[in-house]
């Protein structure tokens, strides 16, 4: 049995129609949208206008000019901070985040912006109050993660973007864990950006993205190039998407992308949501009756996203994924995950753990393999 608990990093196996909707793009279509008039072009262009819409709509996004696609949440995130931060601004975040948030930021800070990194609790949960105390005058940003890459512990962004519009505050969510499996709405949630990776559960290809950039927040590009249109002015185009969406675009990955939130919707978001929830709860449930064993992940299964990290006394976590994939052919990740900050919160830094992170194609037989795994190397 070959067993793959890595989805926290990519989503495998895709849904077949991910795999048919990329193949198709490729055979059948094989140009970007906005580079020609003739048929090919204009059913590049279609299909990403119809993805784009699904899209909106699956995130509460009334204007889907506002949504733009790129690469990667780790690109979503390097354009909203860049575009957005000046010298003398004021920024609050977590000790939970991951480096492509940390560093951007980091890299804002050493350009004159003060970062305020607010310490999570031991199970990686942040505090709304703790959020608003942070505040100050020149406060521009408040910019997290929805669910922690590390301890799977969704945050209360509703709570918090409450207190971000109230303070007239931007509210940056990197939503990597939880796009996919919890709902997340843009309006009712009052985020002004929102950046989603498409390989994880949205069940896309890698080189997939999106940002959602809210019309009253102005951004400067991170990219300046060939949009398809406006072709004639050397200066960036103001419009939306176009602005921020230069260079020929992943249309066989945003075809894929699209097939695979159409998956989403057809199977139900809370029937993903349960079967992640049981599995996860399978594994805290069997990790936890293992002697040396110790789980980092919310008490409440409500506040939990899809993934779980250990580790054993007296192992360490390279050891035991190696072993792992060796002797029983079992993928998951060990180490500092990206996210060294959220390690020294919850205690397990410098060696990280090991995470697990089932998707929804996983079994429970495969869960009950992995503990027998387990179970074998910490008697």
């Amino acid at each position: 049995m070959s067993v793959y608990l890595d989805n926290a990093a990519t989503t495998f196996p895709k849904p077949d129609t991910v795999y048919s909707a990329v193949e198709h793009a490729l055979r059948e279509i094989g140009v970007g949208p906005g580079r020609g008039g003739y048929k090919r072009g204009l059913a590049a262009s279609r299909l990403v206008f119809e993805a784009r819409e699904l899209l909106a709509s699956f995130f509460g996004i009334s204007d889907s000019s506002r949504l733009v696609f790129t690469h990667n949440a780790t690109e979503s995130l390097n354009i909203a901070v860049k575009g957005l931060l000046q010298p003398g601004d004021h920024v609050v975040t977590t000790t939970m985040e991951h480096n492509s948030l940390v560093r951007p930021l980091h890299d804002a800070e050493i350009r004159g912006v003060e970062i305020t990194w607010i310490p999570a609790d031991t199970c990686g949960r942040v505090e709304p109050a703790s959020v608003a105390a942070a505040l100050r005058s020149k406060t521009k940003l408040v910019a997290l993660s929805h669910c922690s890459n590390v301890t799977g512990t969704v945050q209360p962004i509703a709570q918090i973007g409450a207190i971000t519009r109230q303070a007239g505050v931007v509210f940056l969510v990197d939503a990597a864990q939880s796009a996919g499996y919890l709902p997340v709405d843009v309006a009712d949630q009052n985020i002004d950006l929102l950046a989603v990776p498409g390989h994880k559960g949205l069940l896309g290809p890698q080189g997939t993205g999106l940002l959602y950039v809210a019309e009253h927040v102005d951004l400067s590009p991170l990219l300046f190039g060939g949009t398809g249109t406006s072709s004639s002015d050397a200066a960036q185009p103001e419009t939306m998407p176009e602005k921020f969406e230069s260079g020929t675009m992943n249309t066989p990955g945003i075809a894929g992308l699209k097939a695979g939130v159409e998956f989403i919707l057809e199977t139900g978001m809370e029937t993903i949501r349960q079967k992640e929830m049981r599995l996860v709860s399978l594994l805290i449930d069997g990790l936890n009756r293992l002697p040396r064993v110790n789980t980092y992940a919310s008490a409440d299964a409500e506040a939990r996203g899809g993934v779980v990290s250990f580790t054993v006394d007296g192992m360490d976590p390279s050891t035991l994924g190696f072993r792992l994939d060796a002797d029983f052919d079992i993928s998951v990740r060990v180490g500092l995950h990206c996210a060294p900050m959220a390690h020294r919160t919850i205690g397990t830094f410098p060696d990280g753990t090991v995470r697990v992170s089932p998707g929804f194609f996983n079994t429970e037989k495969e869960i009950a393999f992995f503990l027998d795994a387990v179970e074998s190397m910490v008697h």
